[in-house]
């Protein structure tokens, strides 16, 4: 995909790339530290009693799990109608706006249901969903417009952009969590304190976008293309088929991905706060904490993945994206191999160990190296200019579909038991690893040279 970004923008380098880099990822931790804040707590305000002393709305868990599945489903469908509507009438600056205003009427409207108004519950979740679909795609397309085409710079961006993106997950929990599962306080101080994180995403965006960001994302991409094409529609050319046939044929791998990884807000959490031992010493560790545990390994492990890379790119031996994520689906397979040690070790109505969590979090986290944000570079490599947005939409679709399917697999837990959830979804994860291993090469011709020489 063609870069619009201005060469005075680009110049205007801070540790080797553009600062508007770090504006945006600056906005996005903030808006991550929203998402994940109220992510830490829907499921478990959702099981809380009615007559407790942090009451909730008394849901079972199937019911609980099935609706989080459902919430964190739509929040990547809508990315969809928001690219769309950002590459053809918005643009992605003021997207972006609109999606933090209305995210963030969304959190303060949850910390106003608390407790026991589900209508109006269900109302700041819908605005979760829509303000979500402004924001997401075009934060992320925005980072790849920074740099031109074939700027070798681009994957080490997403990379930082990354970073941003989980110091934010990483602070959420401890906040929010802190916050809502402390009865002197509850529920509702935690949403607020999420929806106070998305004001000061958009704040930062408003105050510094023209200084670091210039025209970038102002004018809509399809009218940006058009101008480029002398004013003439045209057809997709072979190559950009091809290579928007290899983001719909990963469609499936991530789906799986995401699905298995998405049980850490629903029955991962729940596992922590029902059967895991969280003392330490007289200190109980509040369960959304562990949610913290993933960004807090991401903003470690992501310098070490990127010098790793570039390192094997020097040598002339990295992995084309497939292969990559042929590794992150092992590895997160990995993960769950000791979610499974956990679930035989509390199987006696005991307790399990708070360090198989620690095991499988690391283990999801180095498998999301390998599959997230090469997959968001993916995507600007390969998407054409005029679908920029909504084809990064389309890449936040898979979310929609796994978030659904995670939640649905969870609900069944009670039924089936953790350890028979945990054991099928590494089986799954190491056979899907198996067969993209063999289509790695078929997808490979058909970038056409995205990812350097063409083979």
């Amino acid at each position: 995909m063609s870069s619009t970004a201005l060469p005075a923008v680009t110049r205007d380098t801070w540790l080797g790339h553009p600062k508007g880099l770090f504006l945006l990822f600056a906005t996005e931790m903030w808006e991550r530290f929203s998402y994940y804040g109220m992510r830490a707590l829907l499921v478990l305000s959702l099981v809380a009693g009615v007559e407790t002393a942090n009451p909730g709305f008394g849901w079972n868990q199937a019911e609980a799990l099935k609706l989080y599945g459902l919430f964190t489903g739509f929040v990547y469908f809508t990315p969809l109608l928001g690219g769309w509507l950002a590459d053809n009438y918005l643009g992605q600056r003021k997207s972006v706006i609109i999606g933090g205003l209305v995210m963030a009427a969304g959190q303060f409207t949850l910390a106003a249901a608390i407790p026991g108004n589900l209508q109006l519950f269900y109302i700041g979740l819908v605005l979760l969903v829509i303000g979500n679909g402004f924001f997401k795609p075009n934060i992320s397309t925005m980072v790849g417009d920074l740099y031109p085409e074939g700027d070798a710079r681009r994957d080490g961006a997403f990379t930082i952009f990354y970073m941003g993106i989980n110091a934010g997950a990483f602070l959420a929990p401890l906040v929010c969590s802190t916050l809502g599962e402390d009865p002197t306080k509850g529920w509702a101080y935690g949403y607020f304190a999420a929806g106070v994180g998305m004001i000061l995403s958009v704040i930062i965006q408003l105050a510094f976008a023209r200084r670091y960001l210039g025209d970038i994302g102002v004018v809509p991409a399809a009218q940006r293309s058009l101008a480029q094409s002398g004013g003439e529609h045209k057809a997709l050319t072979a190559d950009e088929v091809d290579r928007l046939r290899v983001i719909f044929m990963l469609f499936v791998f991530v789906v799986l991905f995401w699905a298995a990884f998405e049980q850490a807000g629903g029955l991962m959490n729940l596992y922590a706060a029902e059967k895991t031992d969280r003392m330490v010493g007289a200190f109980e560790v509040p369960a959304g904490w562990f949610q913290s545990l993933n960004p807090l390994f991401i903003v470690l492990l992501a310098p070490i993945f990127s010098a790793a890379w570039a390192r094997l790119g020097a040598t002339g031996r990295n992995p084309s994206t497939p292969r990559k994520m042929v590794l992150g689906l092992v590895l997160t397979g990995i993960g769950f191999l000791a979610m499974v040690a956990a679930a035989l070790e509390s199987a006696g109505g005991g307790k399990a160990a708070m360090s198989w969590l620690v095991i499988a979090y690391f283990f999801h986290t180095t498998g999301e190296l390998c599959i997230s944000p090469v997959g968001l570079s993916m995507v600007t490599k390969l998407a054409p200019l005029r679908l920029a947005s909504l084809m990064m939409g389309v890449w936040f679709l898979i979310n929609f579909v796994a978030n659904w399917l995670a939640g649905i697999i969870g609900s069944y837990a009670e039924a089936m038991g953790e350890l028979t959830i945990f054991g099928g979804l590494a089986g799954t994860l190491f056979g899907f690893a198996v067969v993209l291993w063999l289509l790695s090469g078929m997808l490979v011709r058909w970038m056409h040279g995205a990812e350097g020489e063409r083979r």
